[in-house]
């Protein structure tokens, strides 16, 4: 019952960009993370752009700069690139209190995430005729 090993071609290069200590928590990201999987970069932009949770703006920061590292460092076609993958994880809390009555306080924690976009290049798969798929 071990896990399988998942094959990683060598030969496409993943462009990464890490945002650390983004001022949201994880459970907020993760469904903005989940829609922009597997899109095209600049329908992602696009759908960020015009969605109102506020850490969106964050998340289009993080993905220009990884657009920008394929375009600089790896020499992409900025057209051709998707999202392949994209987290986060927890970062530190910071925990403040909130004054409540008869001198008692009240927890607040304010939560950090880590926020990492793997972008990709899409390449076209030629067809093989007479051969269902």
């Amino acid at each position: 019952m071990g896990k399988k090993k998942k094959d990683i071609k060598k030969d496409t290069k993943l462009v990464r960009s890490i945002n650390k200590n983004v001022r949201s928590s994880t459970r907020k990201l993760k469904p903005i993370l989940k829609s922009i999987v597997g899109k095209k970069v600049d329908v992602v932009m696009r759908d960020l752009t015009f969605s109102e949770k506020r850490i969106s703006k964050d998340v289009k920061k993080t993905i220009s700069s990884a657009v920008a590292n394929a375009e600089n460092n790896y020499q992409y076609d900025i057209d051709k690139l998707i999202v392949k993958e994209a987290y986060c994880g927890k970062q530190i809390v910071m925990k403040r209190f909130r004054a409540r009555a008869k001198g008692r306080a009240a927890p607040i924690k304010k939560p950090y995430s880590n926020l990492t976009i793997i972008l990709s290049e899409t390449k076209k798969i030629e067809e093989k005729h007479g051969t269902k798929s």
